[in-house]
């Protein structure tokens, strides 16, 4: 059966805003978005997880899209909320997925919660710059993301202002924003989006993002930069790390490196695949994740 809804959960004084797909009688897929993106995300994984008979939910995280805020949030507190969500939608196994800026999130799923709870772990092209020190991958880095890892560590508030004008960019530039985009990105990507249908459900995602300005998206990149607080030379959980090889936005040598140092990493190394390998090898990722979720205990 198809799905697609939307919804909040209250999660002591604050609401997550959240967004299903998929199939809502199957297990449970919990989703951490990219970043300029939000829970609007989801729909570019509808079809894939109606195929493989999962219910994926995505989630503002907070201060973005229409999430509330909170003040002082941590790694291990977004961990505590996607167990929340878990027991708001009644899954005593779930999958947790993040996709660019959404990858760390979910290694903090896999550092901080109990595998009993979470059956699957997928990192995708993850922005892990923080993994072993504040910015560590610098070296490794587009140009762009270098300077916003000097900038969040050295000079706050020009960080905020890269991200006020990407806002701007995106809610009222559309063409720039898209045109800026894909001169960033490699010819496998651009085939990604070359879909008008997938082009546009991107675009609305990255709109709703800046819902509430830009601030949201400042605190959850900030975090991305500085020096993470768990330890992933320690995690021996499965870890699936997926990479396209041409990735110009996080490239290659940053995932491997954390995959070579985590002890649980699995490693799928997609050959020619850029940053998009989420939507263009989505149903390879999504029949991994349901694959896990039916054989957990």
């Amino acid at each position: 059966m198809r799905l697609a809804r939307e919804g909040v959960v209250r999660i002591g004084n604050r609401t997550l805003a959240y967004l299903e797909v998929g199939d809502d009688g199957g297990p449970l897929v919990l989703h951490n978005h990219g970043g300029p993106s939000s829970r609007l995300e989801a729909n570019l994984f509808d079809a894939s997880a109606r195929a493989h008979g999962l219910r994926l939910v995505c989630v503002d995280r907070p201060g973005i899209g229409v999430s509330d805020p909170q003040p002082g949030r941590t790694f291990a507190s977004w961990a505590n909320d996607l167990l929340a969500l878990a027991d708001f939608f009644g899954a005593q196994n779930v999958a947790v997925t993040g996709w660019s800026e959404g990858g760390p999130w979910a290694l903090a799923a896999a550092a901080y919660l109990d595998s009993a709870r979470v059956a699957h772990v997928s990192c995708i092209a993850g922005a892990s710059y923080g993994t072993f020190g504040a910015n560590w991958a610098a070296r490794h880095q587009s140009s762009v993301d270098a300077l916003g890892g000097r900038l969040a560590l050295h000079f706050h508030p020009g960080f905020r202002l890269m991200y006020e004008l990407l806002g701007l960019s995106a809610t009222h530039f559309e063409a720039s924003y898209l045109q800026a985009l894909k001169k960033s990105i490699g010819v496998s990507d651009q085939e990604v989006l070359s879909d008008e249908g997938v082009r546009q459900s991107f675009l609305e995602a990255s709109r709703e993002c800046f819902l509430q300005g830009a601030e949201g998206l400042v605190t959850d990149a900030t975090m991305l930069y500085e020096a993470w607080p768990f330890d992933m030379t320690a995690v021996t959980r499965p870890i699936h790390f997926w990479q396209g090889t041409d990735d110009k936005l996080v490239p290659e040598p940053i995932n491997k490196t954390v995959a070579d140092r985590t002890p649980g990493a699995i490693w799928h190394s997609i050959s020619g695949g850029g940053h998009f390998i989420a939507l263009s090898h989505a149903n390879e990722i999504l029949a991994q994740v349901a694959g896990d979720l039916d054989g957990h205990g």
